[in-house]
C-alpha cells in the first residue's frame, strides 16, 4: 500500500529522524507515539505529501487516496453543516450538476426525434450509472449516520458551520474524512475535541475500516482499544511492534532487557577472545591463530541497546495560601450565546479542596462554565468567591494566547514579576525548556511545547484553586502523566474540564455533567459515572490484537545449524581451556631449563615430557583451527 524507505529530515541542522523504513497495509491501525518535538506530526505531513523529507522515497499504489485530520482547519463561510459535510463527495457532487443540468436541457428541448436529444438520453444514462456506481443514491443517509455518531442532532444540520465552536468544527472535519473512503487516514489528535461517548463511536468506526489509519494520540485508552500496531518515534529512530500502546511498552521492556542479558554475555565473549589475541600475538608459533581470532572479532555484529528518551518535565503547583472553606458559590447561573442557550439556572457549591470534573458533550457549557468561575465572560445570576481564593485559569486555547514573535525566554520573563524572575530560567529547565532552547521563537515550537509553556507560565501566579480546560491537548503521554502526578499532589482545590478517562481515572471524586443547559451531579470518579451512565455497554467486552507475525528472513539458521553451532563452540571452550593448561606447563619447564639446566638435561624423562607436551599442543592448536573453520563455514 505505502512503503517508506531510508526516511530524513532536519531542522535548523538537527535531524528529527534519519534514514527510517517502514510499511503501511490494509488493516493496520497504527499509534504513533514519542514525546512533543520528536516529529509525529511532521511524519504526517510527509505521509500525506504536504512537506517534503530531505532524503528517502515513498512508494505507493496507483491511484491510493490518503485523508488527513490537521489541528488547523479553515471553513468556507456560509455553509450548513450538511453542506460541509457533503464536500467529501466532490465526484459525486459533480455528477449531480451534471445531471440536473442535463435534465434542464431535456425539459426545455422538444426536437424528441434529433440526434442531440437522443445523445442527451444516453449521457444521462451513463453518468446516473457513475453516479450509482460512486453512491450517489446513498451518501446522503451515510452523511446524517456519521454525524450523529460524532454528536450532532438533526436540528444541527442546517445550521451554519460558522455558529459552531472550533471543536465542533473539527468533528465535521473528521466526518468528512471518514465518509470519503480513503485508503490511508492520517489522524493527528483525533480525540481532541470529542466527548467520551463520541470517542466510544469513533472507536468502533476506526476498529473496523478496512484500509490503513495512523493516529497521534495523548489518550492511551483510545490507542490501546483501536490501533494493532505501534510506532514509535524517538531520538531520531523508530521502533516499529503489532501491539497496541500498553502491550507495546511491555514488549519493549523486555526487549530491552533481553539486549541488555545479550550484550553482557557477548562483551565477556569479546574479552575473553581479545585475551587470547594479546597472548598469541607475541609468538610467531601461534600468529596463524592470533590473525584468525582477529578476523572473528571483526565479524562479530555488536549488539546495541535501545536507547530510551527519559527526558520528562517536572511539575509542581505549590498553593499560595489556605482559602476560605467555601471557595465557588453560584447561584442561578444562566448564559446565552445570541438566541442559543447554553447554561440556565445553575446552581453550583464548591468547598476547599474539592477534586470536580466537567464531562459533557462539546457546546454543553463546561468551558463556558469554567469562564464564569474565573471571571472572563459576562453572564446573569450570581457568583462569589470565597475568602483568600487565589484562581488560576489553564485556558483549552492557552497556548494559543501565547505570542508567537517572543522567545520562550522573553515570554517567561514579560510574565514574571520581581520575586519570580530569577527563578525563570529554572522553572523552563523543568519544563524541558534547556540551553539555546528557550531562544527558540514561540511560532517554531510544536502544539506540545506550546502547552508546556503555557504551563510553566502558570506557576508564575499564585493560587489555590486551579481551574483547567482540557490541559492535556498535544502534551505528549510522558508529559501528560507528569501532570496527572501533579494535579494528584496538588493541595487546593481542582477543576477540570476533560473528555480524556484515562487522565481523569484516580484524579477527580465528584463529576458534574452538563446536559440540557443543566448540570447533574455524580459524587464518584470517572469510572463511577461511566458505570451510572452505562456507557462501557457500548464497547465489546473482548477484544482481539490483530497481529501478523513477523516474516523469518530467509538467511536466518535452521534450528539444526544451530545445534551444530552451539556444539561446536562447546568443543572450542575445551580445546581453548586445553591449550591454556599447556602452555602454562611447558612455560613452568622452560623456567626449569633457564634456572636448572644441567639437572634437567641430566633427567631423560623430562625431555620425553617436554617434547610429548609441544606435540600435544601442535595438535591441540590444529584441531582448534579446524573446529574454528566449521564454525564460521556453518
Amino acid at each position: 500500500m505505502l512503503n517508506i524507505h531510508n526516511l530524513s529530515i532536519s531542522f535548523q541542522g538537527e535531524y528529527l529522524f534519519e534514514d527510517i523504513t517502514f510499511k503501511l497495509s490494509p488493516g493496520d491501525r497504527i499509534g504513533l507515539i514519542g514525546k512533543n518535538g520528536a516529529g509525529k506530526s511532521t511524519m504526517l505531513k510527509i505521509l500525506a505529501k504536504e512537506l517534503e523529507p530531505d532524503s528517502g522515497q515513498i512508494a505507493a499504489d496507483k491511484n491510493l487516496s490518503i485523508g488527513f485530520l490537521k489541528q488547523d482547519i479553515d471553513f468556507e463561510l456560509g455553509r450548513t453543516v450538511l453542506e460541509e459535510s457533503y464536500e467529501a463527495f466532490k465526484d459525486i457532487k459533480t455528477l449531480e450538476a451534471k445531471i440536473e443540468d442535463i435534465n434542464e436541457q431535456l425539459v426545455k428541448r422538444t426536437d424528441y426525434e434529433s440526434d442531440g436529444y437522443h445523445q442527451l438520453m444516453v449521457d444521462l444514462n451513463e453518468i446516473q450509472h457513475q453516479y450509482e456506481i460512486l453512491g450517489g443514491y446513498n451518501y446522503q443517509g451515510e452523511t446524517e449516520k456519521i454525524l450523529q455518531g460524532l454528536g450532532f442532532k438533526r436540528s444541527d444540520f442546517e445550521k451554519l458551520t460558522d455558529t459552531f465552536s472550533g471543536g465542533w468544527r473539527m468533528r465535521i472535519e473528521l466526518a468528512k474524512l471518514l465518509l470519503q473512503n480513503n485508503d490511508i487516514l492520517l489522524l493527528d489528535e483525533p480525540t481532541n475535541h470529542l466527548d467520551i461517548e463520541s470517542i466510544i463511536w469513533l472507536e468502533g468506526f476506526l476498529k473496523n475500516y478496512p484500509g490503513a489509519v495512523v493516529i497521534v494520540s495523548h489518550d492511551k485508552m483510545f490507542l490501546d482499544n483501536v490501533t494493532n500496531r505501534t510506532i514509535e518515534i524517538s531520538l531520531g529512530r523508530i521502533y516499529d511492534y503489532n501491539k497496541p500502546y500498553s502491550k507495546f511498552l511491555v514488549l519493549r521492556q523486555e526487549i530491552k532487557e533481553q539486549q541488555l542479558a545479550t550484550q553482557k554475555n557477548q562483551q565477556k565473549q569479546i574479552e575473553h577472545t581479545e585475551k587470547l589475541i594479546e597472548k598469541f600475538r607475541a609468538k610467531a608459533s601461534k600468529a596463524t591463530m592470533a590473525q584468525s581470532l582477529i578476523k572473528k572479532l571483526d565479524r562479530i555484529d555488536r549488539i546495541e541497546v535501545d536507547e530510551d528518551d527519559h527526558a520528562v518535565m517536572k511539575l509542581n503547583f505549590p498553593v499560595s495560601i489556605v482559602p476560605g472553606k467555601i471557595v465557588i458559590e453560584a447561584h442561578d447561573i444562566s448564559k446565552k450565546y445570541d438566541e442559543v442557550q447554553v447554561l440556565k439556572n445553575i446552581n453550583l457549591t464548591v468547598e476547599r479542596d474539592s477534586k470536580i470534573a466537567f464531562v459533557g458533550q462539546n457546546g454543553q457549557g463546561k468551558s463556558t462554565l469554567a469562564k464564569i468561575i474565573v471571571g472572563e465572560i459576562k453572564h446573569q445570576g450570581t457568583l462569589k468567591l470565597g475568602h483568600n481564593v487565589q484562581i488560576a485559569y489553564f485556558a483549552q486555547n492557552q497556548a494559543e494566547y501565547l505570542d508567537g514573535n517572543k522567545t520562550v525566554l522573553d515570554t517567561m520573563i514579560d510574565a514574571a514579576n520581581e520575586t519570580n524572575r530569577s527563578k525563570v530560567r529554572d522553572i523552563l529547565g523543568s519544563f524541558l525548556f534547556r540551553g539555546e532552547e528557550v531562544d527558540k521563537y514561540v511560532r517554531v515550537l510544536s502544539g506540545g511545547e506550546r502547552n508546556r509553556l503555557a504551563l510553566a507560565k502558570l506557576l508564575l501566579q499564585p493560587l489555590n484553586v486551579l481551574v483547567m480546560d482540557e490541559p492535556t491537548n498535544h502534551l505528549d503521554i510522558k508529559s501528560k502523566n507528569v501532570l496527572k502526578e501533579a494535579l494528584k499532589k496538588f493541595e487546593g482545590t481542582l477543576i477540570l474540564v476533560s473528555h480524556d478517562r484515562d487522565f481523569l481515572q484516580g484524579l477527580t471524586n465528584k463529576v458534574y455533567e452538563f446536559k440540557d443547559h443543566k448540570i447533574k451531579e455524580y459524587l464518584g470518579d470517572i469510572d463511577f459515572y461511566l458505570e451510572q451512565r452505562n456507557v462501557e455497554n457500548l464497547r465489546e467486552v473482548e477484544k482481539r490484537d490483530v497481529v501478523k507475525e513477523i516474516p523469518k528472513e530467509s538467511n536466518k539458521q535452521t534450528y539444526e545449524d544451530q545445534k551444530k553451532i552451539k556444539s561446536l563452540n562447546n568443543k572450542l571452550s575445551n580445546l581453548e581451556a586445553k591449550i591454556q593448561q599447556l602452555e602454562k606447563q611447558i612455560k613452568e619447564m622452560d623456567v626449569e631449563l633457564a634456572t636448572n639446566y644441567d639437572e634437567a638435561v641430566s633427567n631423560p624423562k623430562f625431555f620425553d615430557g617436554y617434547q610429548s607436551k609441544k606435540q600435544e599442543l601442535e595438535t591441540l592448536m590444529e584441531d582448534w583451527e579446524r573446529v574454528q573453520e566449521a564454525i564460521e563455514n556453518l
